[in-house]
């Protein structure tokens, strides 16, 4: 048997980073076992399931790399499909029509609060005929549940769990208005699409159980279910906008690589050994749907940032500057020069030591960006002072003696010039730093110095007096 899985978003946001994640764990369970990824958008709420939903969610899935396979299947398509199998499970006898209003319903359930009971459909149209039926009233149609006995699921993750069937209710299949509800067009959906295994969060442990009942009444088999647990924020509570970032899209606005974010989600609720870095062709190699825990995972923000980190250490540095030249040019408000860009290339391994994030990658990459004449920060102008006037110039007398112009031949020249002028080092590099960069903060300024070129040190030096 060939292994399908799916994932099943309703587009109505962004891609939750909870559904990122069950993404992500279908996609690798399929890779795995050389089966087949789906996607299948469940767009039958079509008040708030927009074309630009839609598009949020396939943009965010293909950013994060969660590549499926053949074309995306709509929910809304398959409504014939559906009605079909309800007309089947009434021809079957297995469902029902159910003439309960609104009123009817509210009663019955202000009935049994009133007992101390949790509220249940009392089956009242199950075995009544259709002659008894109203004339002006549209009916649901209602699964015929077993009423003894009970239902277990084998699941993957969470073990044996079962319920007995008399806490089940007899479900809607079909609303009053002829669409299918929920739980039925999951059913009819998974098994066109031949899913095998499906992979989701422990919310959906309870409507397993009621689509059992309609796999059983319909006398297919079941996909194997994969119930993981949820992912809670780092005050252990439900993941929520008040704890953190829930959306996918979030990250990628703040600068986090894609490839970090898969690696991290892979990590919440799965396990193998130590690994902390896991490559894509690892995962794939290793993800066989063991390892999953029953605990809920607490999402730290500063371990992604720590592996996010890891990923730009290892990423090309050209690819770097691909990734961050919009974010430049968007801050700086004009297009990249070749100058500019040969100079961030030169200093990216310097930079990306130092960074965290690809906006920490794009502010440290200002420093060889900023066209003169610079503008100074306070701190920087401070340094500048009229008592280092004398001291840049003597410093740019003897930087135009340097013949070999490079990191260490500059910082040999720093410490040897120190040294013959009794001033410390400091005192020599914040003023040079202060000058050429236009602030006090930057990448160790001898590296600095080397990627400008001699002359263009020189002459930023000497703007600097200037402007003391």
């Amino acid at each position: 048997m060939s292994v399908i899985t799916r994932f099943a978003p309703s587009p109505t946001g962004s891609l939750h980073i909870g559904g990122a994640r069950t993404a992500l764990f279908n996609m690798l369970f399929a890779r795995h076992f050389n089966g087949k990824f789906l996607l299948r958008i469940e767009d039958t709420d079509k008040k708030r399931s927009t074309d630009k939903a839609i598009e949020i969610i396939l943009n965010d899935l293909n950013w994060l790399g969660l590549h499926w396979d053949d074309k995306p299947i709509y929910q809304s398509d398959n409504f014939a499909r559906h009605i079909e199998i309800v007309n089947l499970l009434l021809s079957k006898g297995n469902a029902y029509k159910c003439y309960s209003t609104p009123k009817d319903l509210e009663l019955l359930r202000e009935n049994q609060i009133k007992e101390g009971k949790p509220y249940r459909y009392d089956g009242k149209w199950r075995n009544k005929s259709s002659s008894e039926a109203p004339d002006n009233i549209k009916p649901v149609v209602r699964l015929k549940a077993p009423l003894d006995g009970e239902t277990i699921i084998n699941d993957l993750v969470q073990g044996t769990v079962k319920t007995l069937n008399k806490e089940l209710d007899d479900m809607v299949l079909l609303r009053s208005d002829g669409t299918p509800t929920f739980m039925l067009a999951v059913v009819v959906d998974d098994y066109d699409m031949g899913i095998t295994h499906v992979i989701r969060g422990d919310d959906h442990l309870t409507n397993a159980f009621r689509q059992r009942l309609i796999y059983d009444s319909l006398g297919w088999v079941p996909p194997k279910y994969f119930h993981i647990p949820l992912i809670h924020g780092s005050d252990g509570k439900k993941l929520s906008k008040r704890n953190e970032a829930i959306g996918a899209n979030s990250y990628r606005k703040t600068g986090y690589l894609p490839e970090a974010l898969r690696n991290y989600l892979l990590k919440l609720g799965w396990g193998h050994g130590d690994d902390e870095i896991i490559s894509d062709t690892q995962a794939i190699e290793w993800f066989d749907g063991s390892g999953i825990g029953k605990s809920s995972a607490k999402f730290d923000r500063i371990k992604l940032t720590s592996i996010n980190a890891n990923y730009l250490k290892l990423k090309n540095n050209t690819e770097l500057l691909i990734l961050i030249t919009p974010l430049i040019e968007e801050k700086l408000g004009y297009k990249l020069d070749n100058v500019s860009k040969d100079r961030v290339i030169k200093g990216m391994n310097g930079i990306k030591e130092r960074s965290k994030t690809l906006l920490d990658l794009m502010e440290q990459s200002l420093v060889y960006i900023k066209k003169t004449p610079i503008l100074y920060e306070e701190k920087a102008k401070k340094i500048l002072d009229n008592d280092t006037q004398l001291q840049l110039n003597i410093i740019i007398d003897s930087l135009g003696h340097i013949t070999e112009w490079d990191a260490t031949n500059l910082e040999v020249w720093a410490r040897s010039f120190s040294e013959e002028n009794n001033i410390k080092l400091g005192k020599i590099a914040q003023p040079i730093r202060a000058a050429i960069t236009g602030s006090t903060q930057s990448p160790p300024i001898f590296e600095v110095m080397a990627i400008f070129g001699k002359e263009e040190v020189i002459y930023r030096l000497k703007q600097a007096i200037k402007m003391v």
